[in-house]
């Protein structure tokens, strides 16, 4: 009888701890507080120019297709936000060097498709913050501008 109590206890906790970890809230927040950071300043390529949504563009002299880039990054004694703002970097930066190698030096029509939805918009991004890990993933494409 004890050990049956001790079962179903310990099989209680494994639910409730698995559900807290399993946490995926999905935060949209404003790009242009994750540009401001330092690290964005310090990391982003400033040659590589960044249009999210409608904003708007020169004509693109060519296009070199669109691109998805799904970053995800360790959320361990970070806020939400500053996860967030880390990993939106990082996805970012993922686009960058996609341009790079194709010889662009813009992406356009940058839009969050984290998990399947899709968020076009010029001043958010959206971020699915986890207990441990959290995730940005953008689509844009990336062009050559005059």
């Amino acid at each position: 009888m004890r050990m049956q109590a001790l079962v179903a206890v310990t099989a209680g906790v494994v639910l409730v701890v698995g559900a807290a970890y399993a946490r995926d809230t999905r935060l949209k927040l404003p790009i242009k507080d994750a540009m401001e950071t330092a690290a964005f300043k310090q990391q982003a390529d400033a040659n590589i120019k960044l249009f999210f949504g409608s904003q708007e563009h020169p004509k693109p002299a060519q296009s070199f297709g669109t691109y998805t880039t799904n970053k995800k990054t360790n959320f361990f004694n970070k806020s939400d936000k500053e996860g967030c703002e880390w990993v939106f970097l990082s996805a970012v930066l993922g686009l960058q060097e996609r341009a790079r190698q194709l010889g662009g030096n813009a992406v356009v029509k940058i839009k969050s498709v984290y998990r399947g939805a899709d968020l076009s918009s010029e001043t958010e991004y959206e971020c699915g913050a986890g207990a441990l890990m959290g995730g940005v993933a953008l689509q844009g494409e990336v062009v050559k501008l005059p």
